[in-house]
């Protein structure tokens, strides 16, 4: 398997699923050079203990391709990359590799959108059985891709019980809350907390320092802010490993971070703020029944909780043996014979992946308008940076 990843939550995600191959798997994990590609010390901290990967431009990757004739591909990238890569870069490879792909977090609710960047794929990866279900429900709706497969989160652990710690930790999103004014107010409850309880060490978990790129633009940096609002009182701020934080945690708190899972898998108390909405925009959907919603109050009065058994079942923390993705790769490894997927954003062939499918519904002209000035955005800054 050759691993390409864009950006530092995906390259996170590829390094971390390549460990779950079965054994006797040959891996190569590479960064293709993009806008967004991480630095050297996201680079370190995504990857553990594994080699540095290179970062490679388009059409070095396309020769190592070429060379190594990878069985799998596993194209671990924001959508547009994913698809510019399949459908352009990597196309016409000889023998043609099984492509996967996935998501490297919390997917709920499903997307259109995700679905059609990725459709060119013949296994796309997801973590939950409800966003196996959804997926698969937009795949009957729009036709494309190949088979949705369930995989247990690569960084989560088992569940452990823990004798606390002295720190609280706070998991930024570059997405959300989006108000500058809604940031402010995260800090300056965090800074509240740390008046309160001097004996905590309260940390401000970024997944990338100010000026460092990362997976989606941050338009308020909270270090940025922190410094602007004259830092009123006593906070910390840190990148690198999220596991190294949690692991002296005493509590852990977040608007929409996939690392609540890493938290709840090590027994953290947990809080996810509640104040900018419970939906689909806040990237939150899926903590509705968790028990772990709260408010800014809450954090203020150190209000963390621990996960419903119940919720945890149904989301992220299904048994092992329910994941099916590696058996999928097997079968499409194996079978030579296969009709490989095509992608939806590919003009004549959507009409034509469609008749296949024998479906009337047509994706939405803005979507593919929209899909298309971002593949062509996408093509722009590979063809820059061979």
């Amino acid at each position: 398997m050759l691993a390409v990843a864009d950006s530092d939550s995906y390259l996170k995600w590829a390094a971390c699923l390549l460990q779950d191959l079965p054994d006797g798997c040959d891996t190569e994990l590479v960064v293709v050079r993009t806008p967004i590609a991480p630095s050297a010390e996201q680079i370190a901290a995504a990857v553990g203990d594994r080699p540095a990967p290179p970062v490679l431009s388009a059409r070095a990757l396309r020769r190592l391709a070429e060379r190594s004739r990878p069985d799998v591909i596993l194209v671990s990238c924001t959508g547009p990359v994913v698809d510019v890569l399949v459908s352009g870069v990597l196309d016409g490879l000889r023998p043609r590799p099984v492509f996967a792909t996935g998501l490297p977090g919390i997917s709920v609710p499903a997307t259109e959108k995700a679905w059609l960047f990725r459709s060119g794929c013949d296994l796309f990866v997801v973590h939950s059985e409800r966003e196996v279900a959804e997926f698969a429900a937009i795949a009957a709706r729009l036709g494309g891709g190949g088979a949705v497969g369930l995989a247990r989160l690569p960084f989560l652990r088992p569940r452990q019980e823990r004798s606390g710690g002295d720190r609280v930790v706070f998991a930024t999103q570059a997405k959300v809350p989006k108000a500058r004014e809604d940031r402010e107010r995260i800090l300056l409850a965090l800074a509240e907390l740390a008046v309160r309880e001097p004996g905590l060490d309260v940390v401000v978990k970024l997944r990338a320092l100010e000026g460092e790129r990362q997976t989606h633009r941050e338009r308020h940096h909270y270090q940025k802010l922190w410094r602007e609002l004259g830092e009123p009182g006593r906070l910390r701020f840190a990148a690198g490993s999220m596991q190294d934080q949690l692991s002296r945690a005493a509590g852990f708190v977040t608007v929409s971070s996939t690392a609540a899972l890493e938290a709840i898998a090590m027994g953290v108390p947990s809080l996810v703020l509640s104040d900018f909405g419970v939906n689909a925009e806040t990237i939150n959907l899926v903590f509705e029944d968790s028990g772990l919603l709260g408010t800014l109050d809450d954090l203020t009065e150190g209000g963390f909780r621990q996960a419903d058994p119940r919720w945890c079942a149904a989301n992220y923390f299904h048994p092992d043996e329910r994941g099916d993705w590696t058996g999928l790769l097997t079968g499409l490894v194996l079978s030579r014979s296969r009709v490989p997927a095509v992608s939806l954003l590919d003009g004549p062939e959507h009409a034509a992946a469609r008749r296949r499918a024998r479906l009337r519904v047509e994706v939405p002209p803005n979507m593919l308008r929209a899909g298309y000035r971002a593949k062509r955005r996408v093509r722009r800054y590979l063809k820059v940076l061979t």
